[in-house]
């Protein structure tokens, strides 16, 4: 009977251990309930900072140009065939350039009576050259109805200058009251008249000629030439009908490498060890037939210009189909007596 509390007490001792242990137990479970619920909002909140991201990313994606091979660009326009035409017509354009033809609208201008010219000449002249132009103007060039009758056989002469610097002052101004008197000049708008920019005024010249006059010729002449007119113009009429004619008193010479020499070339070292200029008309007097003018004015603009202009203009006719016509009597220095220019 005495060890009935004995075993009482053990048992009441092995009853209660089960309530001493159940309390880190339920801590336990608290808190891995507390870091199950931080987790999961920490994976939510993760998940829709990433679903916002996204959508950022595709909005901005959208308003960004996408970038297409040109492949892809044809591909998704169709326009492997154009592309194709288009290259064919620039083609087309090219050779029609090069053989100097013009638009419809270009090739009807002319003279006001609409009928072909033989020539237009232009002779060159500067804003302190009043007194030369009176004294061709009283010898071998016609004025007043001269040179009206003269149009109608079909030739034009007109004295050609560009603008100066300063536009509108007094140097243009003059040039503007003598020209209302005589009515002989051709004023090259887009041209300032300087000596440095001598060798530009042949592309507009012959643009802005062939532009104005339908002619077969095109001549320029230095403003210290004397010309036979009538032989001038029995020579032209016999070379007309013939496309492609590169007229003048043809000449080649060596190219000027020292600077501060006369006729300096600063472009001297594109002409080969050797600096020989290529086979062209000196600057005197230089024909041109229609559609070489023609394609002087098409291609004004990427047109290369060298020191001089006889040179920048045979420059030009090298690439071409011209033909190279050397006529000794243009040569104006020769002592021939049958030449048709003289130096005056």
């Amino acid at each position: 009977m005495e060890s009935l509390p004995t075993t009482m007490k053990s048992e009441r001792r092995w009853r209660s251990k089960p309530l001493q242990t159940s309390k880190p137990s339920l801590l336990m479970a608290f808190f891995s309930c507390l870091a199950w619920l931080y987790v999961a909002g920490r994976l939510w909140q993760d998940a829709e900072n990433r679903k916002v991201l996204t959508n950022l990313l595709y909005k901005n994606s959208l308003q960004r140009p996408k970038i297409l091979t040109v492949e892809d660009k044809l591909t998704v326009l169709g326009c492997r065939d154009l592309e194709r035409r288009i290259v064919e017509a620039e083609m087309e354009l090219t050779l029609a350039k090069s053989q100097g033809y013009l638009n419809k609208q270009l090739q009807q201008s002319g003279s006001s009576s609409g009928k072909r010219l033989l020539a237009v000449i232009g002779v060159y002249t500067g804003f302190g050259s009043r007194l030369k132009r009176n004294v061709f103007r009283g010898s071998w060039m016609p004025k007043g109805d001269a040179l009206r009758k003269l149009e109608e056989r079909g030739v034009v002469i007109r004295f050609v200058i560009g603008r100066s610097a300063n536009r509108g002052d007094s140097l243009d101004r003059n040039i503007n009251e003598e020209n209302r008197s005589t009515k002989d000049f051709l004023i090259l708008e887009g041209h300032e008249e300087a000596q440095e920019e001598l060798p530009k005024k042949a592309k507009f010249f012959l643009s802005t000629a062939v532009q104005k006059w339908d002619a077969d010729f095109f001549v320029k002449v230095d403003d210290n030439v004397d010309l036979d007119l009538e032989a001038l113009i029995g020579l032209l009429e016999h070379r007309r009908g013939q496309d492609g004619a590169y007229i003048g008193c043809m000449k080649s010479g060596d190219v000027i490498s020292e600077e501060g020499k006369p006729w300096y070339e600063p472009d001297w070292w594109k002409f080969g060890d050797e600096k020989s200029y290529f086979r062209h008309a000196g600057s005197a007097l230089i024909i041109l037939s229609k559609n070489l003018a023609q394609y002087v004015n098409i291609n004004s603009a990427s047109l290369k210009t060298y020191a001089h202009d006889d040179t920048s203009v045979g420059s030009w006719m090298m690439g071409l189909q011209a033909t190279y016509i050397d006529d000794n009597r243009l040569c104006c220095s020769s002592i021939r007596q049958d030449k048709v220019c003289s130096l005056a």
